[in-house]
């Protein structure tokens, strides 16, 4: 066995080898039929080079006023942004739901300083216009998929030119959307196994063994997986609910990398004993908050080593999973979806082409 075992907190081993609100029934919401093919779109379709002048254009966006639940959510008129220095302005036609967009819904995880309120940290459409200072890497209509701090749940967002990437030929918006956010925070970090179906779902994924944590104890079977040896890295993105049996099953100098919380982060217990007798370390991390150089980095890394092998005849092959998609105007009951765990893989919500004033669908 060759480089790393670590749990993931889906539950599986691997091994690493290295305004007001508006009056919502006044919009008609019209969407394209079926996938969208992540072609180039022509110059005729209103895109253009923005030379940094201000628009008075606007534009839909998934929008909530007040913390709280999904029927909090509701679709707004807001301006169209403008690309500044080094900025592109990409016509979305996808975008995927995270569980950062939950927790920012409940007013727990605000966007970073200078980040767009509207939701959505991913987004796949085409390239609409380019601001001052872009080094000609993208021309209009080029099919782009996005890392974003916020905003991509809207008809239009703007992205630093180096946290775009090319769409494979092959790859649908769609298919695009459910890459970037998921993909990049660690190239693949799942949530945590509830059901057989997830537990299917990560074994043909190529993990070396699942545990449903709903009715086993993980740590157990992964001591048992293991021969007593433990994981030496564990990805954790729910916290405190199971710090215990993280700890149980981590194996002597193992990393504990926790990049969420979504039990809680309030711990009762012996932790730092815990650790210490097993000469373990905690780390944390956050992609949304990085920096946009690091981001940057992280993004031309997997630019050149992952994505190659999203396209047709590569070896291996890698896919986005893609559970379901809503229109923009079902982002509700989207929301819903994940709250209860009902998704096996990315939601995605696809951007209508046009909102026509009309009786809400």
């Amino acid at each position: 066995m060759v480089g790393n075992l670590y749990l993931s907190s889906c539950g599986f081993l691997c091994i690493s080898p290295r305004e007001q609100r508006e009056d919502c029934s006044t919009f008609d919401f019209t969407t394209p039929g079926g996938s969208l093919t992540a072609q180039p779109t022509s110059r005729a379709a209103g895109a253009k080079r923005i030379l940094g002048t201000a628009s008075e254009e606007k534009m839909f966006a998934a929008y909530f006023d007040c913390p709280g639940g999904p029927e909090n959510l509701y679709i707004k008129e807001v301006m169209k942004p403008d690309p500044g220095e080094g900025e592109v302005l990409v016509k979305v036609s996808a975008s995927a739901l995270n569980r950062g967009d939950l927790l920012q819904r409940r007013g727990k995880y605000p966007p970073p300083k200078g980040a767009s309120d509207i939701l959505g940290l991913e987004a796949a459409g085409s390239v609409a216009g380019l601001g001052p200072g872009c080094s000609g890497r993208w021309k209009i209509g080029d099919a782009v998929m996005a890392l974003l701090s916020g905003g991509g749940q809207a008809q239009y967002v703007t992205v630093p030119e180096g946290l775009l990437m090319p769409i494979p030929k092959d790859m649908t918006f769609i298919q695009a959307a459910a890459i970037p956010e998921a993909w990049l925070t660690a190239f693949q970090l799942l949530h945590f196994v509830g059901t057989q179906e997830k537990l299917e779902a990560t074994a043909n994924a190529g993990a070396a063994a699942g545990f449903n944590y709903k009715n086993e104890d993980f740590s157990e079977k992964v001591l048992e997986f293991t021969q007593g040896s433990g994981v030496d890295i564990i990805l954790d993105c729910v916290g405190a609910s199971h710090w215990e049996k993280n700890i149980n099953c981590l194996s002597t100098d193992g990393r504990w990398i926790i990049y969420g919380l979504l039990s809680r982060g309030e711990i009762h217990g012996d932790l730092l004993a815990r650790l210490l007798s097993k000469r373990a370390s905690i780390h944390t991390s956050l992609l949304r908050p990085r920096h946009k150089e690091y981001k940057e980095r992280l993004v031309r890394a997997f630019a050149e080593e992952v994505l190659p092998h999203f396209s047709a005849g590569a070896s291996p092959r890698l896919q986005p999973l893609v559970d379901s998609v809503y229109p923009l105007h079902a982002i509700a009951e989207a929301h819903r979806a994940m709250e209860e765990n009902r998704n096996i893989g990315k939601i995605v919500i696809e951007i209508p082409v046009c909102f026509k004033k009309g009786p809400l669908q």
